[in-house]
């Protein structure tokens, strides 16, 4: 080694030690006739010194010529530092140098290395390597590293088998675009990359794998936002022989481990809840819970009293924001702006003040007296002081504006504790939704979901008031995991294609090899698949789970540090049998 410790491991109890740090400078001072580097590694900062009268003069005048980010090697001896600093542990130490190596010069770099960095995002993602020195970024690739440790430890003590799936796989139809490969030996003819190895994980329980688990890349080619990327890392696990409750317990017990492991914490009850209650009480299937203000319906106390809005409205619902009664007519109409904008898409907002006195003042007066307002107050359990904010509308529509509004109301009223952690088993999806552009349905999770057994005539009937064996992890409103107990015999999976709308040749050119090997003894199985970025941004405290992988893409799928995706050579198009068409 060329180093005999790191710079984040001395301390007073090692002075008058001889050693030999390796590392990047942080910072030079140069004082005239004393200069000290900062020098810096993946552990830590170590102070060097240099003083003329005690360092040769010739090392002196070489500590003045290196710069920022250059990297050195030191030889000397560990001293007590005369100013010491308590914001670092090396902080009482400092090294007087005997021996100075530039092993490499450095370019100034486009910004400073620091917590406190002047580099805006698209910059530090064109140097992307050098934004990795920092010990923000670098702090979260450690927690990155910390969880997928946790997580291989417990689920191979829970007798689960890490197995790897091929990458190069089948394009199926469903779900989200395929990120697509073609194949030079097989001209005309495409590989797709895996949106997950869902199939494959189902063979392995045919195979007899009873328990498998991978942390593995899974591509979409889809629009992105800051918690998604074309490509991204799931736990993707399944297990054979089991009920839904035993997963809900496996992956409980796996997500306990990890907060316990990540950051010392311990959750509590993992509520669960019907999807049913979660559109009706949230109007979202990922509801956050940290703060109450569940949906009231106020149809039969609202309706038939010529507000026309209301009376043609297919929902009239209502939150309850304790202590708000006193908001003013600004920050009312703050709110009003708010459900108005294009992303919530509400026509208006309708609120009721519950005074201190007892009475009630709403902007609706003109057609509601106070018993009127009264018998809202009391099915919405609102107190003297409380605000009652009311939306109506189409059922769909207006629940997931008012899930938004309750959303916003979490944030104003700092509601959001983001190390206070509220896990819930949301459970019971619909098996199906209706897709207004293909005028048909499709599955909602995925066409191996298996039907709640008694409801399986409805799907002749009436498909989408059927119900899955589906469920989904969510904790503080984020989606955290989902899976399903799968279908495992042909003629249900079969029927299943069938209602999807796939004729029978192109189940079986889809899948043929899945409904084969069903005739083969397949056993019950189910699974869930968790997302492993977006959980690392959530113990991190993040937004975005850019944060959280060592070299992510832009918003636009981009690489902006190799510059990928980029065209390739016209040899390249003639190998594949390819030629591209003029650009629009």
């Amino acid at each position: 080694m060329l180093r005999t410790q790191t710079c984040g491991e001395l301390r007073l109890a090692d002075a008058g030690k001889e050693v030999t740090l390796c590392g990047w400078v942080q910072k030079v001072r140069d004082k005239g006739g004393m200069v000290w580097i900062d020098l810096r590694d993946r552990y830590g900062i170590t102070q060097l010194i240099f003083e003329e009268g005690q360092t040769p003069t010739e090392l002196v005048e070489k500590a003045k010529t290196v710069g920022r980010e250059f990297v050195l090697k030191a030889t000397g001896e560990v001293a007590e530092r005369y100013a010491k600093n308590d914001k670092i542990p090396t902080g009482e130490i400092e090294i007087k140098v005997s021996d100075l190596e530039v092993l490499n010069a450095s370019k100034v770099p486009p910004f400073i290395i620091d917590n406190d960095t002047d580099g805006g995002e698209e910059l530090r993602m064109k140097y992307r390597y050098l934004d990795l020195r920092r010990d923000e970024v670098r702090d979260k690739l450690m927690l990155r590293h910390k969880m997928l440790q946790a997580t291989r430890s417990y689920l191979s003590e829970q007798n689960f088998m890490e197995v790897e799936t091929p990458v190069l796989i089948k394009s199926t139809p469903e779900g989200a675009r395929d990120f697509v490969v073609p194949s030079r030996v097989n001209k005309g003819e495409f590989y797709a990359l895996p949106q997950s190895p869902q199939t494959f994980k189902q063979l392995l329980m045919v195979s007899g794998f009873d328990r498998y688990f991978q942390i593995v890349k899974c591509f979409r080619d889809e629009d992105l936002r800051a918690d998604r990327q074309p490509e991204f890392t799931q736990i993707d696990c399944e297990m054979s022989f089991v009920t839904q409750e035993d997963i809900l317990n496996t992956f409980e017990g796996l997500t306990r481990h990890l907060f316990k492991q990540a950051l010392d914490v311990e959750v509590g009850e993992f509520v669960h809840m019907q999807y049913d209650d979660a559109m009706r009480l949230y109007g979202s299937d990922k509801p956050d819970v940290r703060f109450g203000m569940p949906f009231v319906e106020l149809n039969d106390v609202a309706q038939n009293k010529g507000f026309n809005v209301f009376d043609q409205a297919e929902l009239v619902v209502g939150i309850c924001a304790e202590g708000c009664a006193s908001w003013t007519r600004k920050q009312l109409d703050g709110l009003t702006d708010f459900v108005k904008r294009p992303q919530v898409g509400a026509k208006g907002l309708v609120y009721v003040k519950c005074n201190e006195d007892g009475s009630f003042k709403s902007s609706v007066d003109k057609f509601y007296s106070q018993e009127d307002l009264k018998a809202w107050a009391e099915k919405a359990k609102a107190k003297p002081g409380d605000l009652i904010l009311v939306l109506s509308g189409d059922l769909n529509a207006t629940r997931k504006q008012m899930c938004e509004l309750r959303l916003h109301m979490g944030d104003l009223l700092e509601l959001k504790d983001p190390m206070n952690f509220k896990p819930l088993w949301v459970l019971d999806f619909p098996l199906l939704e209706w897709d207004e552009e293909s005028e048909r349905y499709h599955a909602m999770h995925h066409p191996f979901t298996s039907p709640k057994p008694d409801e399986i005539p409805l799907l002749d009937t009436d498909p989408g008031k059927v119900h899955a064996n589906a469920y989904d992890l969510v904790i503080n409103g984020v989606e955290i995991g989902g899976g399903s107990i799968r279908i495992h015999d042909r003629e249900t999976q079969a029927m299943m294609f069938k209602h999807l709308g796939f004729s029978d040749e192109e189940a079986r050119e889809q899948f043929g090899f899945l409904m084969d090997a069903f005739e083969y003894g397949a056993p019950p199985h189910g699974g869930i698949a968790f997302g492993f970025d977006r959980l690392c941004s959530m113990f991190g405290g993040s937004d975005s789970i850019r944060d959280f992988i060592a070299f992510p893409k832009n918003t636009s799928a981009r690489d902006v540090m190799i510059e990928s995706p980029s065209p390739i050579a016209k040899d390249q198009l003639d190998e594949l049998g390819l030629d591209l068409l003029p650009a629009e």
